[in-house]
């Protein structure tokens, strides 16, 4: 997530992990109506099927990507709902531990495919870094140079989408944006060139996890919630370091 987070941060697309939680729910929504022993297969067809809309209308620019993210975002939270209520009896006790995050609902057959999306979606990272770096900077120069700047930003939609809805369990649908922007964010305030961001984001993101369960423990909070806290906390911190503090202490010489 971090990883992803840094890049999306680069393409002004920061937004589009929330979005994309949303619609999640949506696709999570559907398939507990339908009985789904894994819901987190519908989620993952509704994102995919939502980001390659997006970057669709985005490219061919019939909207712009922040207008299709909220279309998408307030569309497929309201349909999740509205199909809980007609045919799920309501609203379920088990969907606000999606909404929040829950480790508790990760059942053997979910975990198998958050770390398949999270295995595949590495290596297609590791696989893709060069190219979906120069698309990022610059998508013109880089069709210029002959990479498939539409297929990199179609398939880095889809990665998008799936690592999302593995994050969902964790963090919550409502929270993604706590893992995926939040520690890349952090990152770019003491990173000094971008593959340097890359390692910071995967420090602060996994220490936002690490004590967000701790203290989700300690004092019987919701996971996905106290993940999102101390995220923010850690960036709160880093950012007054870096920009308040660091300057009073080490003054640059005139």
């Amino acid at each position: 997530a971090g990883v992803l987070g840094s890049f999306l941060m680069m393409r002004n697309l920061s937004l589009i992990g929330d979005g994309l939680a949303h619609v999640s729910f949506g696709g999570i929504c559907v398939g507990i109506v339908l009985g789904s022993a894994v819901p987190l297969v519908y989620a993952l067809v509704f994102s995919i099927i939502a980001s390659i809309l997006i970057f669709e209308m985005q490219w061919r620019e019939i909207l712009t990507g922040d207008a299709s993210i909220a279309i998408f975002l307030t569309g497929m939270l309201a349909f999740g709902l509205v199909v809980l209520r007609l045919y799920g009896g309501g609203v379920q006790n088990d969907v606000e531990g999606y909404l929040f995050g829950n480790l508790l609902l990760i059942d053997a057959d979910s975990l198998d495919l958050i770390v398949l999306i999270c295995v595949l979606s590495t290596l297609s990272f590791f696989y893709l870094y060069n190219a979906l770096l120069a698309t990022s900077i610059d998508p013109i120069a880089a069709q210029v140079q002959g990479i498939p700047a539409r297929n990199i930003g179609l398939l880095f939609s889809i990665i998008t989408a799936a690592v999302v809805v593995s994050m969902v369990k964790i963090v919550g649908a409502l929270l993604v944006t706590a893992l995926l922007v939040t520690p890349a964010a952090t990152a770019q305030q003491v990173g000094s060139s971008f593959r340097s961001c890359l390692v910071w984001a995967q420090v602060f993101g996994h220490t936002s996890v690490f004590i967000g369960l701790y203290f989700s423990s300690e004092m019987s909070t919701g996971s996905g919630s106290m993940i999102a806290v101390v995220s923010a906390a850690i960036f709160g911190i880093v950012a007054i370091g870096r920009n308040i503090l660091v300057p009073i202490i080490l003054p640059e010489n005139n």
